[in-house]
């Protein structure tokens, strides 16, 4: 794919405001899926799922309640394995390796591709020790001023550091829903993963607050490959530059964010985003 692709301009559609358009990544994926269906128990969840998510670009993706989309989310850092009677068949590529190959190291795995939760999960302790619990327990750091480096950069990245850099000894969980989120992002990045993978992280969040985690999700693309899960078409537009709808335990349709809501191929596509179902 030649590298000299021009970036598209804006399209502006009267719902979703301006929707974001960027030229196709150059590089390889960072996540290569290939015909992955997920299961529990008996029930089949997703079905036949193939995908490439890249390295640099946010990924979103949208569709209705049961659809699949947050248990393929789960899947790519094996969080499905914590449930009982889950499976998964196919491949997911991280760089090339299998992630579901035997011997994979599952803490490496989730050091590699973070994941931030739909409600806030600070642990109770102190916001100091929420930032330097990761780094501490896979051997980051071999004194107390590199680890009190990690946790300023960590949230600094996370736009928390001017909130919170006088009260680091406070507990996590006495912080704002907003900043309990940022926390939970800054944790995430703290050990220096390549991957963050967001399951609806603004759903319980006002909208002072989910406007502050979409600015931060934008400031942190380029660092990270970013997926996120989202139940709003809008936030999806604004933040992402790909998206893909699922539907049924499906991908109907995956492309450029500018593409999926303005010019859609699927007719299913186009159904959802202009609220026909959903």
């Amino acid at each position: 794919m030649s590298a000299s692709v021009p970036a598209q301009p804006d399209a502006i559609d009267s719902t979703f405001g301006t929707v974001s358009a960027f030229p196709e990544p150059v590089e390889g994926p960072k996540i290569a899926a290939r015909n992955v269906s997920v299961y529990y128990g008996e029930k089949r969840a997703i079905e036949d799922v193939s995908i490439d998510i890249p390295k640099s670009y946010v990924t979103a993706f949208i569709g209705p309640s049961g659809c699949g989309k947050s248990t393929f989310l789960r899947s790519i850092n094996r969080m499905n394995d914590t449930i009982p009677g889950a499976r998964v068949e196919g491949q997911i590529l991280l760089d090339g390796e299998d992630i579901y190959r035997s011997g994979m190291d599952i803490v490496e795995l989730r050091a590699r591709v973070g994941m931030v939760f739909q409600k806030p999960n600070p642990f109770p302790k102190s916001i100091y020790e929420n930032i330097a619990y990761g780094p501490r327990i896979h051997g980051m750091t071999n004194s107390r001023s590199e680890l009190d480096g990690i946790v300023e950069s960590s949230l600094q990245r996370a736009g928390l550091w001017d909130e919170v850099k006088d009260r680091l000894s406070d507990s996590g969980t006495a912080l704002s829903g907003g900043q309990q989120q940022r926390l939970c992002i800054a944790r995430a990045i703290a050990i220096d993963p390549e991957v963050i993978l967001m399951d609806e992280p603004c759903s319980a969040l006002d909208p002072i607050a989910t406007a502050r985690i979409e600015e931060l999700i934008d400031e942190l693309r380029g660092r990270y490959a970013i997926v996120i899960v989202t139940h709003s078409m809008q936030q999806a537009a604004r933040v992402s530059q790909r998206t893909a709808f699922f539907h049924l335990g499906r991908i109907v349709e995956y492309g450029t964010t500018s593409d999926i809501f303005t010019n859609p191929r699927e007719e299913r596509t186009k159904d959802y985003i202009t609220g026909r179902y959903g």
